[in-house]
Order: C-alpha cells, then structure tokens, then sequence
C-alpha cells in the first residue's frame, strides 16, 4: 500500500502520482493522511485503484473519477464526485451541496446525509445517499438513478428530464414536471441492485416510492406556462 501524508507531502504531487497509474499499474492500493479539509483530493483518477482518504474533504473530492474506488471516511465539501464518469465513490459522513452534480457514471454512495442540490444535472451518474437529501435534488437530473433512503427537501426533480428517483421517506414538496409514478417489477429489480451495489441491507425496494417527469415541459406549450 502507498501511503500520503498530506501534512508532509503537498497535495500536487500525490494527484500527479495518482493520475500517473494507468490499468496495469502494480501499485493497487493509496492511503492519503491528514487530508484536513483540503480541496481536490483525489481528482481525474483513470485507473481501476483503491484509494483510501483517511478523515474529511473540502471541495471537489474525487471528481472526474474514472475507474477508480475514492473512499473517504469523514465529510465532503461542496462538489463531491463531480462529472464523476464510472468507478465508485463513498462517502463516510456526509456531503456538502451538488454531490455527484453532472455525473456521467459510476456510483456514489453517502453514508450520511446530502446537503442542496445532491445529483444536479446527473447524466447517468448512480447516487445512493443513506440519509436525508436538501433542497432542488435532482435539478434537470437527465439519466441515472438517485436513490435516498431518508428524506427529499423542497423541490425535488425540478425540471427532470429522464432520472429515476426513489425516496424512502417523506419528499417536502416536488419540483416542475416531477411527479409520483408507478413502481413497476423493472424499478424494483433496479432498486435492489443499487441498494446491493451500496451495501445496504436493512431497506428493501418495497418501500420505496418512485419520481420522474411528466414530460410536459420538454418543448413550451403554452397550457403549461405556469409550470415554468
């Protein structure tokens, strides 16, 4: 295992480190100490490792991941996993405004709660967040899946386009063009994958309900101007 201890070593040279492993690297796994808040840890990763930040993070962690997996125990900052393109992030704690905000693939799993905007303008991007979301998740969310085992803030999915959203518990109020939709047999497969793909064992997709668009403000019409 290679270990940083960003108390010694500047943050510069171990994301040069890291973005020099490539798919063969020999050198599987990192450990990043004392990372003290700091911001753009562990970004633009493109190789499948294991990389291990021992306590919380300011802005931006693990964004633009590809391939790798970025466990933080501790906290995030604002921009967790941004445009993250495939790999899988986890957060210990919890995460600061727009987690995930454009992902385009991969998994990002919240151990705690997300704060505002949690999965804005995802792009095929997987966010399970095991507590309560904040207000205008999901904003124009266009593929993907955010799954919240908590509770949604106000307006949740404003201006979604094709995202699945499931929340356990209670949702504050919906957004433009999001409402309640059925739960059909295919949702309750793709759930269950997820909440395996997280480790969580103590929810089940029966308990879940389901969000998406209604579709009525892809092209303006004028019988639905008060909607926009």
């Amino acid at each position: 295992m290679r270990k940083f201890d960003l108390a010694q070593t500047p943050l510069r040279e171990l994301n040069e480190e890291l973005h020099r492993q490539t798919d063969g690297s020999n050198q599987a796994q990192w450990e990043v100490l004392n990372p003290r808040g700091g911001h753009a840890i562990a970004v633009g990763i493109d190789a499948p490792i294991k990389v291990d930040v021992l306590g919380s993070v300011g802005y931006y962690c693990a964004g633009m991941n590809k391939k790798a997996t970025v466990t933080v125990h501790g906290s995030a900052g604002p921009g967790v996993a941004e445009n993250m393109m495939s790999g899988k992030v986890v957060i210990k704690g919890d995460a600061s405004q727009y987690a995930g905000a454009t992902g385009q693939g991969g998994l990002l799993v919240i151990e705690g709660n997300a704060s505002s905007r949690c999965g804005i303008s995802m792009k095929g991007i997987d966010i399970v967040v095991k507590g309560n979301i904040g207000h205008m998740s999901a904003f124009m969310a266009q593929s993907g899946h955010l799954v919240v085992l908590g509770d949604a803030g106000d307006a949740l999915g404003d201006s979604i386009y094709e995202a699945k959203l499931f929340v356990r518990g209670k949702v504050k109020s919906l957004g433009a063009d999001c409402i309640e939709k059925e739960m059909r047999p295919e949702h309750h497969e793709a759930l269950t994958k997820l909440l395996e793909g997280a480790g969580i064992t103590d929810a089940k997709a029966g308990e879940f309900r389901r969000y998406g668009s209604a579709r009525k403000l892809y092209n303006f019409n004028i019988d639905n101007a008060d909607a926009y």
